[in-house]
């Protein structure tokens, strides 16, 4: 495993959480362990170690500093350092990282990301499967039969290696595939089990197979998973009240598991919205991210809810369709960067494996369609193009933002490519907005005069350049004779002075109107 850096620990946690004031020896600093400031014991000699100054303000801190430095570790957390320059020149002296965070900031908490952070920078991340083992095996050994931990769902979480205790078929292909065969039976046993507040000893469900002791794992009045246990005949005396203090340690664990998986995608979504604002290293991005060497081509997903209308409707709304985007996209390719920015929710879609477009726009349309079942109000979705690696993934979402603009009821979900004309005229319209060239040229002049002299000379010639110059589609158009087109292009030629004829004009008058109504 890498070790992870400071820089690495700054990119994972962003510029709002913990903030660099001064790094005399430079980003690239390895660190090591996160430790709480305790000063009623001396600092331990600690390389790499980064120090939370609890319980010192920020003018007091330039000994605890000094110290820090001269037991060898990087940097050194306080509050409200920015404001300190006697402490700031005080670290740079000593040679001495110095952090901040904000003066409110929980240091429980700050340590919590610290530590999390550290885990990601390394390409780590937390390991509570490796607990749920441990208590398999222990649960195990004390009940004196072969354990399975398993979650609401029946996922097999994890299980125990006991050597010499009795498995049967269930047990054998349960964990093949990491789920619990199904079967009338065995939803009957669950039903069961989950109904009742103690351990229940199960019958065997068939001759292959062997009888259960079961228990529901809680916190709270929620239910976490289950602990089962094949009876052998020879379990435990006490099997019951060791399977029963197993599920205790179980729920703490579970509940563990939960925090750090949150966490863990805080995180990620904290960098992968930096990854397409386009102001994070892509290469550490995309390693933390899980996604290599950031150079497979990727595609961003924005959805968006069309139908909520008060903030507090838009803001539930945004989140819940955030988490069935993110559902859909991790059962779809595992481990995914999802992430909520200003409304709108952006996937980060991997190309590997995918043929064309089709697949990534087949998925955004399923997402629409069940989005919209489950909240009960329309959904969009943009997707940008296909852009080669994480550093350019902020072009694609810049494509995925102006897609929904594009979008309707008619076409709720659309690539790029479908919709690239319109697009096109979006992105003229951002370049030139505000030009003079817009503001005054011979289309402003033809809307003017009508709005002056109730006219309707700027829907005509539309009408008649988007026929492509036919006089006849142009009526069609209007519902109107063609004499009368005829009629109101001459009067417009005549009293505002557009030149039909020549090409040049045609093509700014045409992109001027398109820019203005887009």
């Amino acid at each position: 495993m890498d070790t992870p850096t400071l820089s690495d620990l700054l990119d994972v946690l962003g510029g709002s959480s913990v903030r660099a004031v001064t790094a005399p020896a430079g980003l690239g600093v390895t660190v090591g362990e996160v430790l709480l400031h305790d000063a009623d014991a001396p600092l331990p000699a600690a390389p790499g170690a980064v120090l939370l100054a609890v319980g010192v303000r920020a003018p007091d801190a330039g000994p605890l500093v000094r110290a820090a430095a001269a037991a060898g570790m990087a940097a050194v957390v306080v509050r409200g350092a920015p404001e300190q320059p006697e402490l700031v020149t005080a670290a740079e002296r000593a040679g001495i990282a110095l952090l901040t965070v904000d003066e409110d900031a929980a240091w429980h908490r700050v340590h919590l990301l610290l530590s999390a952070a550290a885990g990601a920078g390394a390409g780590g991340a937390p390991t509570p499967g490796g607990d749920l083992f441990a208590l398999a095996d222990a649960v195990a050994a004390a009940v004196g039969g072969a354990t399975a931990i398993e979650d609401p769902r029946q996922r097999i979480l994890a299980y125990s290696t006991v050597p010499g205790q009795a498995v049967d078929e269930d047990r054998r292909n349960g964990i093949l595939g990491l789920q619990v065969p199904d079967s009338p039976e065995n939803a009957e046993q669950y039903r069961a089990l989950f109904a009742a507040d103690v351990p229940l000893r199960l019958p065997a469900l068939d001759a292959d197979n062997l009888p259960r002791i079961a228990v529901a794992v809680r916190a709270g009045g929620e239910t976490l998973g289950s602990l089962w246990v094949v009876d052998d005949g020879g379990l435990a005396p006490d099997a019951e009240d060791a399977l029963a203090q197993g599920a205790s340690t179980a729920a703490l664990l579970l509940l563990r598991a939960r925090a750090a998986q949150e966490l863990a995608r805080h995180l990620g979504g904290d960098l992968l919205r930096r990854v397409l604002d386009g102001t994070v290293d892509p290469a550490g991005a995309a390693h933390r991210l899980g996604l290599g060497a950031g150079t497979e081509p990727v595609r961003v997903a924005a959805f968006v809810p069309a139908g909520a209308s008060t903030a507090p409707d838009v803001e539930r709304t945004a989140l819940r369709l955030l988490d069935l985007v993110r559902l859909q996209c991790e059962a779809r390719y595992g481990r995914h960067a999802c992430v909520l920015v200003d409304g709108v929710v952006y996937a980060l879609l991997p190309a590997a494996g995918e043929r064309g477009a089709a697949r990534h726009k087949r998925l955004a349309q399923d997402i629409v369609e069940r989005a919209g079942q489950a909240l009960r109000t329309p959904v969009r979705a943009g997707l940008g193009a296909l852009v080669p690696g994480l550093a350019r993934a902020a072009d694609s979402r810049d494509d995925a933002d102006l897609v929904l603009r594009c979008l309707s009821a008619e076409l709720p979900v659309a690539l790029v490519d479908d919709v690239q004309a319109r697009v096109t005229l979006l992105r003229l319209g951002e370049l030139l907005g505000g030009r003079r060239e817009l503001t005054e040229g011979a289309w402003v002049r033809v809307r003017a005069y009508d709005a002056e002299h109730g006219t309707d000379y700027a829907r005509t010639v539309m009408a008649w350049l988007e026929a492509g110059c036919d006089m006849a589609g142009a009526a069609k158009r209007l519902a109107v004779h063609p004499n009368t087109c005829r009629y109101r292009l001459r009067q417009a030629r005549d009293q505002v002075g557009l030149d039909l004829d020549a090409p040049d004009e045609r093509l700014v008058l045409w992109l001027t109107a398109r820019l203005d109504s887009a």
